[in-house]
């Protein structure tokens, strides 16, 4: 069981509040709309679906839980970062994870330091996968991982259904369809990541990482990835 404590702490660290630059990331969906792929609310519900089930968005949840399971064994967590960074295929999709993984070790370090932290700020190099600064400090905090888990997958759908609302563009009701209608998919996708270990990750979204290469060279840019 969650306690009230523990949802107060998901609710704080993935809310959109939480400073970590994540409204500056798109994932590659901004090249999406840019040439037609994504145009209205079913493709963009279908895109985002897929990145889910099927792309960073379940290769993260699989990273997420594996950081819960290592936070107290600094040599696992530094093999498991390594492993994240290197799995993301683009390198914007590899600034968007570090970035953000960055930033969100520092500002709990400030407002909700535990000994996980410790751990987190002692990775070698500057960069940290941001699922497993998440799953990391989740388990410092001692919150359940399944829920740590479902949290993040609702942070990720929302912040690409917000980048979605503004690209396409689309009404605000539409981004909540869009949101209510993954429900089912991110839980799936967590059921799923629970059962595989970090060795066997895998994602099958081609578009997706093409998208994400295009967007480098893309002329005009309101995102960072």
């Amino acid at each position: 069981m969650t306690t009230d404590g523990e949802l107060y702490r998901l609710m704080s660290w993935l809310s959109p509040a939480y400073p970590v630059g994540a409204y500056a990331y798109s994932h590659g969906l901004e090249n999406a709309v840019e040439n037609g792929l994504v145009v209205d609310t079913a493709t963009a519900c279908d895109w985002i679906a897929t990145v889910i089930s099927s792309g960073n968005g379940q290769s993260d949840l699989v990273f997420v839980c594996a950081a819960w399971d290592r936070a107290a064994d600094p040599q696992g967590l530094v093999d498991l970062n390594e492993f994240a960074l290197a799995f993301q295929p683009t390198a914007e999709l590899r600034l968007e994870s570090s970035a953000q993984g960055k930033a969100f070790t520092k500002v709990s370090a400030d407002a909700w330091y535990c000994r996980a932290i410790d751990t987190l700020e002692k990775l070698p190099g500057a960069e940290i996968a941001y699922p497993v600064a998440v799953g990391a400090l989740a388990a410092g905090h001692g919150i359940c991982r399944q829920t740590t888990m479902l949290a993040y997958a609702h942070g990720f759908a929302s912040n690409l259904v917000s980048a979605a609302v503004r690209l396409v563009p689309l009404g605000q009701t539409d981004g909540q369809r869009i949101t209510a209608s993954l429900m089912p998919i991110a839980e799936a996708a967590v059921a799923e990541a629970m059962d595989t270990p970090f060795e066997d990750v895998a994602t099958a979204t081609p578009m997706v990482d093409i998208a994400s290469m295009n967007h480098e060279s893309q002329y005009t840019r309101l995102f960072r990835s």
